[in-house]
């Protein structure tokens, strides 16, 4: 039995762009404007609750865990060895996430490997 390549169609390449730029936009949001912006930093760490507060709270737990670049390597793995456009939609969720809070490294990682699932050998000409 011969293994179907992975191929995605357009209409799954326009949902992971339009997903990649929303979860790059609100990783950039929270960064600039959560994270490294002093006036929210001193008002969240006086102990105001708001919804940015918390969200800046669970954010900087994560990438001080490199929860973000762990799970995008663990998912890009998964991907590798068996594609999926679920896995692939994850992946580039949490390596996005990864790439601007903090986790370089095992984000890049992780995107080198979601580009390698891409990798197929060429089809055979006649």
């Amino acid at each position: 039995m011969k293994k179907k390549p992975f191929r995605l169609t357009p209409y799954q390449v326009q949902f992971l762009l339009v997903v990649g730029f929303v979860t790059v936009g609100y990783a950039i949001y929270l960064r600039y404007f959560a994270i490294e912006f002093s006036q929210v930093s001193l008002a969240c760490d006086a102990g105001l609750q708001t919804v940015m507060c918390k969200a800046r709270a669970t954010a900087t737990v994560l990438f001080k865990n490199s929860v973000f670049g762990i799970v995008a390597l663990v998912i890009a793995t998964l991907n590798l060895m068996r594609p999926s456009i679920v896995l692939l939609t994850l992946g580039v969720v949490a390596a996005g996430l990864g790439i601007v809070l903090y986790n370089i490294a095992l984000s890049g990682i992780a995107i080198g490997l979601l580009i390698l699932g891409f990798a197929r050998p060429a089809p055979a000409t006649a």
